[in-house]
C-alpha cells in the first residue's frame, strides 16, 4: 500500500482528491493536513464535505511538524497556494517523498516569472528545473518516474493545451498569426475562501486579467508560442469552457485536422466531438472533451473540462496512476 497525505485538504480540490483516493485500493489515506491557523483544523472533513459522510472519517489535523508527516508519508499531493507549495515540497522531496503539486509553484523554469506573476522569489531553481510538468496525455511516463516533484497544470492550461496541441504538433498553423483563447470558468476556480469577487451575489459574465493571467505565460512556454488569452469569469459553479480561433496554414484541411485530433482516439480521458461540445457533458467527470471546425482558412477549436477534476485533482490522480504504473483511469469513476 501507498501512504498518502494531503495537504490543503479542506479546499475543493483537497476534497476532489479524497473522494478518488478513498477509492484507490492501492492507496492508504493516512493523513489530511491544513495550515496551523486554519479554521477547519480539528474538525472532521465530513462534517465540512457530506458528500463524505460515511466513507471518511478523518479529521483535519494542523500541519505543525511537516519532517514527521514526510516520515510518514510515501506520497504527497499539495493542494495549497503557490507559496505554501513553494515552501514545503522541498522538505518533502528531501524526505524522499513524491509530491503531486496542484498550485502553479513549481510549473514554469523561467527567470523572474514568479516575482512578476505570482509575488515571490523562487527560492528553489535546482527543484524548480527538476519538476516534471505532467500534462498528463503528453507525458512521458519514464521521465516522470525520475523526477520527484511532479507538477500539474493550471486549468485554463489544460483546456486549452490538449486543444491547442495537436495543431502545433502537426504544423498545421499560420504561426504569423497567435492564437486566440477566450476561456469562461466557474467560481470554483478561485478557491473556497469567500471574497467579493467570487461571491454569487457580485459575479457576472465578465473578462479579467486580460494580457496579466499568470496562466498566459504557462500556455506560452509549453505548447511553445505566443497565444491571446481572454479569461472570463461566469455565473455557475464549476467547469471551464475554452473557444480558440487559430489561422490554418496551407498544409490544413479536413482530413489533416482529422488525423492530428486521432491522437486522442487511444487517450482515455479525452473525447474528441463531431459536434459542439457542451460544459454539462465534463462537469463532475475526469473528461476533456474536444470539438473542431474549419473555414476559410482558419479552425475554431472548443474544449470542455471540469476545472476542479481534470482541471486539478482528476489530473493529478490520472499522474499519480500513470507514476506506478497503474491504469490511469483508476478510481477516477
Amino acid at each position: 500500500m501507498i501512504n498518502v497525505s494531503i495537504i490543503g485538504a479542506s479546499g475543493y480540490t483537497g476534497v476532489e482528491l479524497i473522494k478518488m483516493l478513498i477509492k484507490h485500493n492501492e492507496v492508504n489515506l493516512q493523513g489530511l493536513y491544513v495550515s496551523q491557523n486554519s479554521a477547519d483544523a480539528n474538525k472532521e472533513i465530513a462534517n465540512l464535505h457530506g458528500v463524505l459522510q460515511d466513507r471518511c472519517k478523518l479529521k483535519l489535523t494542523p500541519l505543525s511538524d511537516v519532517e514527521a508527516v514526510a516520515k510518514a508519508s510515501d506520497v504527497v499531493f499539495l493542494a495549497t497556494d503557490h507559496k505554501t507549495s513553494h515552501d514545503l515540497a522541498p522538505i518533502f522531496v528531501t524526505n524522499n517523498c513524491v509530491v503531486f503539486d496542484l498550485s502553479g509553484a513549481f510549473r514554469v523554469n523561467e527567470q523572474n516569472f514568479y516575482t512578476k506573476y505570482y509575488g515571490f522569489e523562487h527560492e528553489h531553481q535546482e527543484l524548480l528545473a527538476n519538476a516534471y510538468y505532467a500534462l498528463c496525455e503528453y507525458s512521458d511516463i519514464k521521465l516522470m518516474q525520475q523526477s520527484k516533484l511532479i507538477s500539474l497544470p493550471g486549468c485554463y492550461p489544460t483546456a486549452s493545451q490538449l486543444a491547442l496541441r495537436p495543431l502545433f504538433n502537426n504544423d498545421l498553423l499560420d504561426t504569423d498569426f497567435a492564437p486566440v483563447i477566450n476561456a469562461t470558468s466557474g467560481v470554483s476556480g478561485a478557491g473556497r475562501k469567500a471574497s467579493l469577487t467570487n461571491s454569487f451575489c457580485e459575479v457576472s459574465l465578465n473578462a479579467y486579467g486580460i494580457f496579466t493571467h499568470r496562466h498566459l505565460p504557462e500556455i506560452e512556454k509549453h505548447v511553445g508560442h505566443k497565444v491571446i488569452f481572454n479569461p472570463h469569469l461566469g455565473f455557475f459553479k464549476r467547469g471551464i469552457l475554452a473557444t480558440i480561433t487559430a489561422k490554418a496554414n496551407n498544409k490544413t484541411n479536413l482530413d489533416s485536422l482529422k488525423q492530428a485530433y486521432d491522437y486522442y482516439k487511444d487517450k482515455k480521458l479525452v473525447r474528441v466531438k463531431n459536434t459542439a461540445v457542451k460544459l454539462g457533458d465534463v462537469v463532475n467527470t475526469p473528461f476533456c472533451d474536444i470539438s473542431y471546425a474549419y473555414n476559410d482558412g482558419y479552425i475554431v477549436v472548443c474544449s470542455a473540462i471540469d476545472n476542479l477534476l481534470k482541471g486539478a485533482s482528476a489530473q493529478a490522480i490520472q499522474a499519480f496512476n500513470l507514476y506506478f504504473g497503474f491504469d490511469e483511469t483508476k478510481s477516477l469513476f
